[in-house]
């Protein structure tokens, strides 16, 4: 894969990038940091892609190890209290909170599929679990999301 090539890919993705390290990671610099991350490995690993069809796929696991990676090295540091970021769009309030209060696996599956529009067997494929385990995530991501918009709490 070209340099061109790789980086058309990767700017055509910047919209997902930004939605999955926003369910991911709480701070924007966080966010910033695994995206960068995330485009640094693959383009280290770029020939380790067998099939190009698969870049979207093959690149956003990397993105969700990245985030990761920066939860855990956030795990070990002080936090101290920080007024919660404004939701992107306003209108979308109450479903970006309940979605941010959703299990982080749920809240992935649930991302990954109904708003970035991947099948199911992609989510699986990208979060390396199997078909059955992302359907669960979705059935109890949905059922979770019910619950929690039905209750009001957010408004």
């Amino acid at each position: 894969m070209t340099a061109e090539g790789f980086a058309r890919r990767v700017d055509a993705l910047r919209p997902v990038m930004y939605r999955v390290c926003r369910a991911q990671l709480r701070e924007a610099h966080d966010r910033e940091d695994a995206a960068q991350e995330a485009i640094l490995r693959a383009w280290e690993k770029r020939d380790a892609l067998r099939e190009p069809k698969y870049f979207e796929t093959w690149f956003i696991r990397i993105l969700i190890n990245a985030c990761h990676d920066i939860q855990r090295r956030n795990a070990r540091a002080v936090v101290m209290d920080a007024p919660p970021e404004p939701a992107p769009r306003e209108d979308h309030r109450d479903l970006y909170l309940a979605l941010t209060a959703l299990d982080e696996k749920q809240r992935l599956c649930v991302l990954l599929h109904y708003i970035e529009g991947y099948s199911v067997r992609e989510v699986a494929k990208m979060l390396g679990i199997g078909e059955s385990a992302a359907k669960l995530r979705l059935m109890r991501g949905r059922k979770r999301l019910s619950e929690l918009l039905s209750e009001e709490v957010f408004i």
